[in-house]
């Protein structure tokens, strides 16, 4: 067990954690303004884009980068210096350090080391959205960036899909419309979907609807900005049916039956079935695991798309 010390029993310096806003500057408290101004070194996770943060409140200090491409020699460094005594701020290009962007990795090395690590708390764009979505709002999961791949995607998704509690991704907007598409395959097309656009910003705009809705939106739309994007927990008719997968065409389902997964599943699909739902039947019909298949059939798709 390791008890932090109060600063008055501190031998060490402090690493602070400073929340900076994430769109409008206004948003910045007065404290992180004065820990900002006040450390002998800020660490960030782009220098450039902090110093247009410290230009506009008048803040002089010396800057470090510290990223995800250099903490592993940055990181030691920093400990040493913290160690000898000067104090550091850790800030991310917007938001709360660690939370999908770089800081986690200094925190865990300073706690080893016994430096106290302090907070400075701020704004958080799923929070933010959160509270503004008209979703419930409590229980929530927060994932942040999903992967990339579209199989892997899907196998995520189809997990927490599951799930009651509020979701809250965070998404680029070139990403948006294929994961806006795995989200129809894995939920279907009743699911309430909100998307948060440009947070704090000028262009700040809601989307409300369904997955289906939001989905046809980004066919006619394209998305522009960073999202924020938050789906219901799975309701009980949600989770029925998910575990009963709708019957498919019986004929083609047997004479499938020798093909490999992913070419049973395309057939059918072929036949009219949505892919979730024929993946569903062809891990039920052969014993097998129903995230196998996804990952089966989406990786072929990958491989030949």
């Amino acid at each position: 067990m390791q008890v932090q010390k109060s600063f008055a029993e501190q031998k060490t310096g402090t690493l602070y954690l400073v929340a900076t806003p994430i769109g409008n500057l206004q948003d910045m408290s007065n404290r992180a303004i004065e820990v900002l101004s006040t450390v002998d070194v800020i660490a960030a996770e782009d220098t450039r884009h902090t110093q247009l943060l410290l230009n506009y409140f008048d803040i002089h200090t010396k800057k470090t980068a510290l990223h995800e491409h250099n903490w592993q020699e940055k990181a030691p460094l920093i400990v040493h210096d913290l160690l000898a005594g000067q104090s550091v701020a850790q800030v991310s290009d917007a938001g709360l350090p660690s939370i999908s962007d770089p800081g986690k990795e200094l925190v865990a090395q300073a706690i080893v080391a016994g430096i106290p690590v302090v907070p400075v708390p701020g704004a958080s764009a799923g929070i933010t959205a959160l509270i503004a979505s008209g979703l419930v709002p409590q229980p929530f999961y927060f994932h942040g960036f999903l992967p990339r791949k579209k199989g892997e995607q899907q196998a995520v998704l189809a997990d927490l899909a599951r799930r009651p509690e509020t979701l809250i991704f965070y998404e680029a907007p070139h990403r948006l419309k294929a994961t806006m598409e795995n989200l129809l395959t894995v939920c279907g097309p009743n699911r309430r979907v909100v998307l948060a656009r440009e947070l704090t910003k000028r262009y700040e705009e809601f989307l409300r609807g369904t997955t289906k809705e939001l989905a046809d939106w980004l066919d006619e739309n394209q998305a522009r900005g960073e999202f924020v994007l938050m789906v219901a927990g799975a309701s009980t008719e949600d989770l029925k049916e998910m575990a009963e997968p709708q019957q498919g065409d019986t004929q083609v389902l047997a004479e499938t039956a020798d093909l490999p997964v992913d070419q049973a599943v395309a057939e059918l699909v072929t036949a009219g079935q949505k892919p979730n739902q024929a993946i569903k039947q062809v891990a039920k019909d052969r014993g097998l695991n129903r995230q196998e298949v996804y990952k089966i059939y989406h990786q072929i798709e990958e491989d030949h798309g």
